[in-house]
């Protein structure tokens, strides 16, 4: 994924969270349903057939996206004016599951509906999330956010707009550990977006 970007990270994950986010999604506005041909469809991330579609049901996404069998799926959220951004459950380190959220390429009132929809629903999820940034333009793209959030350890280089991470995991990180931040139980969220008060 290369634009903006909004990532979470989840522990103990399973189809129930699977179903869980997508239904929050939905109520937000954001669907797996193409607005016009009614379909779902996962979308392959492998580099050999990138882009290739397979249309679902409903149920068959939710399996999948449970990470179950698989150990990333890719699939498209539509918006209720009928853009779609790329969606992508990967299986990352140390048993946690990254949910990564493409909504660079949206118009800025549609990035910021997303984003904003996103951010209600991993609050919701937060007593299992340890951790979300968010990079509307890329900038941080080549940063090793895994590293970051999950063990606290890689560097930044530069900074997206905000990024939250449990406790412990900022008192780890050499940068984070001497920097401001906001307590957001269960995080500390760092970022000029938190910390101007947007």
């Amino acid at each position: 994924m290369g634009a903006g970007f909004f990532y979470s990270y989840h522990l103990g994950w399973t189809r129930l969270d699977a179903r869980t986010l997508l239904g929050d999604l939905e109520a937000e506005g954001l669907r797996p349903v193409h607005p016009v041909t009614g379909r779902t469809v996962l979308v392959n991330l492998d580099a050999t057939s990138l882009g290739a579609r397979s249309p679902v049901t409903r149920e068959q996404l939710l399996s999948l996206a449970g990470l179950q069998r698989l150990p990333e799926v890719g699939f498209r959220l539509w918006t209720d004016s009928g853009l779609d951004l790329l969606v992508r459950i990967r299986r990352a380190r140390a048993g946690v599951v990254a949910v990564e959220f493409s909504v660079g390429e949206l118009p800025e009132p549609e990035r910021e509906h997303a984003v904003g929809a996103i951010r209600r629903t991993v609050g919701r999820a937060s007593v299992l999330c340890i951790g979300f940034v968010v990079d509307r333009t890329g900038a941080t793209a080549a940063t090793d956010w895994d590293g970051v959030v999950i063990e606290g350890a890689a560097p930044l280089d530069a900074w997206p707009d905000t990024v939250a991470v449990r406790d412990e995991t900022a008192a780890r990180h050499p940068q984070l550990a001497v920097m401001d931040a906001v307590d957001m139980s269960p995080w500390k969220v760092f970022g000029n977006e938190v910390l101007d008060g947007v």
